[in-house]
């Protein structure tokens, strides 16, 4: 769940300890810049607001470093902790970096942009909507996966292990993490919780596969579920990913630090649910706080704690949705390249979390997904005077969970049934046919066959739900594994053209086995919730 917006490289200057403020799509006019004398007093002339030295953020026409952004990778993982870690060796004598441990993306795809180029990528099945069109199949269209996928491992080509901390590049959380893609929303993020369901399976089915060894699955994703998480299929679809030993990681959601509930399914107390933490616009850790649009839990679900979620610098992905909605958070690099993108969310700290987690599986290969929990709650650093609901143990300190012994851990909360209905696992949260606006509502999948929680919940537990291609009746996807990639498409070939991906959907064909009111979907209908937040340009 994320936002996009401005941020500090937007053409203006933010003092040191001042607190960004969000700008949207609001032009920037009258700022001027002068050079004076060292030593020299600034006066405010008349007809001049104010009058202040540079802030630490570059002016517009000035070169963007990411030692001097407080939202760039570099700096908020050298303020985690990250970078110390990295530093340490695991049993085999290597840099902590996150190789071998393979990462599970369940979001819009990832394009294949300058920053994911030296990592490894490997396409599982693309379940959205667009895979019915060969030229949008496993592509990013919305946006929001690359970025995501940025933070996690990220890595310039060029990177080593002695510049793995190295300013001049872009690294993400754990450069040498695998990167499963399993692609579910379209350009405008329409998904039906049946396809994120299914992607789940999916990881959990192919966990062990050569070449992945899944021990992650991140998902930036939540409904406004209206049934308790021990019957709703989706909570107990991440509980049964959690109990086959992958830690799953979930957005806590973007509905504000009012909100009484965590969305679904980072409700479910087994997995990991993330808040989103602010700076406040300072290089220093007592000051943070938990961003104003981070949910807040009840009073037994809670974030289990909160990690960087304001104003990250991730990779751009030229030519998708959010990338033309939001121009203003593009960001330029120091070669002058429009390469990177700002956004906020706690989709973006759950990515940074999924990146620590995958460094602490490398450091210690048989840490439980129980122990991982207990290692970063046990070390989070207590926010001050921040209400518990809104930070739970507090704020992510990676060194320290690096550094603690590896602790004794079992979750024994009551174990969910997946047994209730499809329908209130979607909310609010709805795709339509954009021929007549009919929304896929009731007990049934995106193609129309009945779902059955009962049926499906003995499947997926004894590793059953998918059948090749196959899943609750239909074939959704190819059954044929290349090494790198489903049904024989290499990410690294995979061309990006940045075309314009507004309004188009699968131009007509119907899915195998059938389609649902013999059309497209769209997020039309949605509740902006999903994926997003409430508020695509408001934090930034």
């Amino acid at each position: 769940m994320g936002t996009w917006g401005s941020g500090q490289d937007a053409g203006r200057a933010v003092p040191p300890g001042s607190r960004p403020a969000g700008i949207g799509r609001r032009a920037l006019v009258g700022l001027a810049a002068a050079v004076v004398v060292a030593g020299a007093t600034l006066l405010t002339p008349v007809g001049v607001a104010s009058a202040q030295p540079d802030g630490r953020s570059a002016l517009l026409g000035t070169r963007w470093t990411a030692d001097k952004d407080l939202g760039s990778l570099y700096t908020v993982t050298k303020s985690a902790g990250v970078h110390d870690l990295r530093l340490r060796a695991d049993s085999q004598g290597r840099k902590v970096t996150g190789k071998g441990i393979g990462v599970a993306l369940i979001d819009s795809g990832i394009a294949p942009v300058p920053g994911l180029d030296g990592v490894q990528v490997f396409n599982g099945p693309d379940l959205s909507f667009e895979s019915q069109a060969s030229n949008l199949r496993y592509l990013d269209t919305f946006g929001h996966g690359t970025h995501m996928a940025g933070i996690i491992a990220g890595r310039d080509a060029l990177v080593t292990d002695s510049s793995v901390n190295d300013p001049r590049y872009f690294v993400g959380v754990a450069p040498d993490a695998n990167l499963i893609s399993v692609k579910v929303a379209t350009s405008d993020g329409a998904v039906d919780v049946s396809q994120v369901i299914a992607g789940i399976d999916w990881v959990v089915a192919h966990r062990n596969d050569p070449g992945l060894n899944i021990r992650v699955i991140n998902l930036s994703y939540g409904t406004d579920s209206v049934q308790p998480y021990q019957v709703d299929p989706l909570a107990h679809a991440v509980e049964m990913a959690w109990r086959k030993g992958i830690v799953v990681v979930v957005a806590a959601g973007n509905d504000g630090n009012a909100s009484e509930r965590l969305t679904n399914p980072a409700v479910d107390p087994y997995v990991i649910a993330v808040g989103a933490a602010d700076s406040r616009g300072t290089e220093i850790r007592t000051d943070d706080t938990v961003a104003t649009f981070s949910s807040r839990g009840s009073v037994t679900r809670t974030p289990d704690l909160v990690a960087p979620g304001r104003s990250l610098v991730s990779l751009r992905d030229p030519g998708s949705s959010i990338d033309k909605e939001f121009p203003t958070a593009v960001v330029t690099d120091a070669k002058g390249v429009p390469r990177f993108f700002r956004g906020s969310g706690t989709s973006q700290a759950a990515a940074f979390t999924s990146g620590t987690v995958a460094l602490l599986l490398q450091q210690r290969p048989t840490l439980t997904p129980d122990q991982v929990k207990r290692l970063l709650t046990s070390t989070a650093d207590p926010i001050a005077a921040t209400n518990v609901r809104l930070q739970g143990a507090g704020l992510i300190d990676v060194k320290q969970a690096g550094e603690i012994a590896t602790p004794t851990a079992t979750q024994t909360f009551p174990i969910s049934t997946g047994t209730g209905l499809l329908e209130s696992a979607r909310g609010t949260s709805h795709v339509a046919d954009p021929e007549n606006g009919i929304e896929l509502t009731g007990e049934k999948d995106i193609f129309g066959k009945v779902w059955s929680g009962k049926v499906w919940a003995e499947a997926s537990w004894n590793g059953r739900s998918w059948a090749g291609g196959t899943w609750n009746g239909s074939t959704w996807t190819g059954s044929a594994w290349s090494g790198r990639s489903w049904a024989s498409t290499a990410w690294a070939g995979t061309s990006w053209t940045g075309r314009s991906w507004a309004g188009r959907s699968w131009a007509g064909n119907v899915w195998s086995g059938g389609s649902w009111s013999g059309g497209s979907w769209t997020g039309r209908s949605w509740a902006g919730r999903s994926w997003a937040g409430r508020s695509w340009a408001t934090y930034t």
